[in-house]
């Protein structure tokens, strides 16, 4: 079995196969935190967004791109709208990937068919000749693909966390720093060194870095411009058109073109 619908659980432990393929397709999936002790983990999407969330980084995985989880690291995964859900669980006793942490990589049109064909395979155990030969091309395909940044490392200050988990979880765009601060009760300056410190950003930079990346999944769930636009707090299409081009250097409409 490859193909795994809502009902069913899938046990890694049971399965003695050094990649597990899977595939699926859902509308709408929260995991929950939890974590592969014995296997890492690759996501990939056709079609949809999904946002991964650790205890410090939010990570989006957009269409056709890839996603590399190590084995042991707590996450959550969520998605809404249909989603093209492709999985490769790597059994680490049997695949040396330790040297590799959380990222996402882009998926040429030969590594998606790729992907495709082992998410599909019955998890039988040994490896045909043919298979044998699509798991080196996959191999191939994956190191020499191009890493991208779709990271957002999230301040775990205690003053902070209340706020951070509505701003993560619940897709609420972060205030303006005198807000956050009033919210907080603590003071800008405080703010802005926890940001600086924790994020490598300013809060005003991490902010408009968050609603990029929320843009991005916006888009990915074809919402409409205007839809985005308002849902971000921009003052006007036009304003969130800018915004949008100077952070990706196109413009939203043609992002997944």
């Amino acid at each position: 079995m490859a193909y795994l619908n809502k009902e069913q659980v899938l046990n890694l432990e049971e399965i003695n196969q050094e990649v597990i393929g899977l595939a699926s397709d859902l509308v709408q999936h929260d995991s929950g935190f939890h974590s592969h002790a014995l296997h890492a983990q690759l996501l990939y999407a056709p079609s949809g967004c999904m946002t991964l969330l650790t205890h410090k980084q939010q990570v989006i995985l957009p269409p056709q791109k890839l996603m590399f989880i190590p084995a042991g690291l707590e996450h959550r995964v969520t998605f809404r709208n249909v989603v093209a859900y492709r999985s490769i669980y790597l059994d680490i006793r049997q695949i040396d990937v330790t040297d590799l942490g959380l990222e996402v990589r882009l998926v040429s049109p030969l590594f998606a068919e790729v992907i495709e064909r082992i998410c599909w395979w019955e998890w039988q155990g040994t490896y045909t000749a043919s298979q044998q030969n699509i798991l080196a091309v996959f191999w191939d395909e994956f190191h020499q693909a191009q890493r991208e940044s779709y990271v957002l490392e999230i301040p775990t200050d205690y003053r902070l966390q209340a706020v951070m988990d509505a701003f993560m979880l619940e897709k609420r765009v972060p205030p303006f720093l005198h807000e956050l601060a009033q919210d907080v009760g603590a003071s800008e300056k405080t703010i802005s060194r926890i940001f600086k410190r924790e994020t490598k950003m300013s809060y005003q930079a991490w902010r408009q870095q968050w609603r990029l990346y929320r843009a991005i999944e916006l888009l990915a769930e074809n919402t409409s411009i205007s839809e985005v636009s308002d849902q971000l707090a921009f003052s006007s299409d036009s304003a969130f058109i800018e915004f949008f081009k100077n952070h990706t250097g196109i413009t939203p409409a043609k992002y997944f073109l």
